[in-house]
């Protein structure tokens, strides 16, 4: 945990992680297991990327990965209303 790539990632995969827990324990799951791979995978080459001093690639990925989770996995925006 030495730059700031590494605790942006991480807690981005925590965040997923507990998003996958929490759904994973519903009577009717909503999505499946296959759908958490590409952002997982994500955060791991947006440390990488990150970390070999790559920055603007690091922000243009870990944004890719923001979005495919809001938008693949429906996690609903908190400060939006609908």
């Amino acid at each position: 945990m030495e730059t700031i790539w590494d605790w942006i990632t991480v807690f981005t995969f925590a965040g997923l992680a507990t998003l996958l827990l929490q759904r994973s324990a519903e009577e009717e799951p909503r999505d499946q297991l296959w759908q958490y791979a590409p952002p997982a995978v994500g955060c791991a080459l947006v440390n990488y990327v990150g970390n070999e001093g790559y920055h603007a690639p690091a922000a243009v990925l870990f944004v890719g990965v923001v979005v495919y989770i809001f938008k693949v996995l429906n996690v609903p925006v908190p400060f939006l209303k609908r």
